[in-house]
């Protein structure tokens, strides 16, 4: 009787785990890929440019930034300017607002603006991956102790063959020690 009660709580509390924490999994499953591939790709940011020729004068004169403002108006917007630079007795790099950022060449006026956008939704699961706040440090622990519950509760919802004592057992066993064995391999 004890073990039939043990299987009915433990399908109750697996399936109202899982329902209410199914947004809270989708944002780390999300951003979870994403974050393992960044030596691919920006997960938060992608890279708009925009090519261009100029004849505003960028050397580094007395007046470079009256003509780097100037530049602004025809590329992007004065109210964007934080700084610049020459990165070499050629190049102009101009720093905007948000990260952006534009590079002349002095010499012959050719130039790219480089603008960084937010990739929506990836941009958002990472912000709140990387525990943004305590309230949701707290959060983000409950989910971890209900995620520990749900594993429990997975052991005890089927019995037989199908169960932990059967095919289950054998993927939970797969399942630590596949993490095992990579650690043991690459550490």
């Amino acid at each position: 009787m004890a073990m039939k009660t043990l299987r009915k709580w433990s399908r109750i509390l697996h399936r109202d785990i899982g329902f209410f924490f199914i947004g809270t999994t989708l944002i780390y499953a999300i951003s979870g890929i994403a974050l393992n591939h960044m030596a691919d790709w920006n997960p938060n940011y992608q890279v708009e440019t925009n090519h261009f020729s100029t004849t505003i004068n960028l050397e580094n004169t007395a007046l470079v930034k009256s003509n780097i403002l100037n530049l602004l108006d025809e590329v992007d917007s004065r109210k964007n300017y934080k700084s610049h630079y020459y990165s070499n007795e050629n190049t102009l790099k101009i720093f905007l607002k948000g990260g952006s950022s534009v590079l002349v060449n002095i010499n012959n006026g050719n130039g790219i603006a480089e603008y960084l956008k937010r990739r929506s939704v990836i941009y958002e699961s990472n912000y709140l991956h990387y525990n943004p706040n305590r309230i949701w440090t707290w959060f983000s622990d409950i989910y971890a102790g209900a995620l520990i519950l749900f594993v429990v509760t997975s052991f005890f919802i089927t019995k037989g063959k199908k169960g932990i004592t059967g095919r289950g057992g054998i993927y939970t066993a797969l399942g630590i020690i596949i993490p095992i064995l990579f650690l043991l391999y690459f550490m």
